[in-house]
């Protein structure tokens, strides 16, 4: 059993940065790709960024890139999600997800955080 809670959203004007964590219980997280994933009111779940197990291969959503990092740290057991100039359009609700396979599917991804809000004012 894995547990995520995400942590680090709030409200930021438009340009700003947030630093998203997720940390995990019940397991290791080194044997995971972990995900982050968005939610806006209205919409469907959107992939955002992926990183494998060793940290190697980031990817993400072209709505993201050149903005946000992904990176994890194995030893603490938890993996983050830096948003550098952020866009109100970056205003959802993000998760962070656990899966064995690398893949921006969130079907494929096992388990999952409650969420953070995070609010990009214009």
């Amino acid at each position: 059993q894995v547990q995520l809670i995400e942590s680090g959203g709030g409200l930021v004007q438009a340009g700003g940065s947030l630093r998203l964590s997720c940390a995990a219980s019940g397991r290791p997280l080194s044997s995971y790709a972990m995900g982050w994933f968005r939610q806006a009111p209205g919409k469907e779940r959107e992939f955002v960024a992926v990183i494998m197990w060793s940290g190697a291969s980031p990817y993400y959503a072209d709505s993201v890139k050149g903005r946000f990092t992904i990176s994890r740290d194995n030893a603490k057991n938890a993996v983050y999600l830096q948003m550098n100039n952020l866009k109100p359009e970056d205003t959802a609700v993000y998760s962070c997800a656990a899966t064995y396979a690398w893949t921006r599917d969130p079907a494929r991804y096992n388990y999952w955080g409650q969420g953070t809000q995070v609010t990009v004012s214009s």
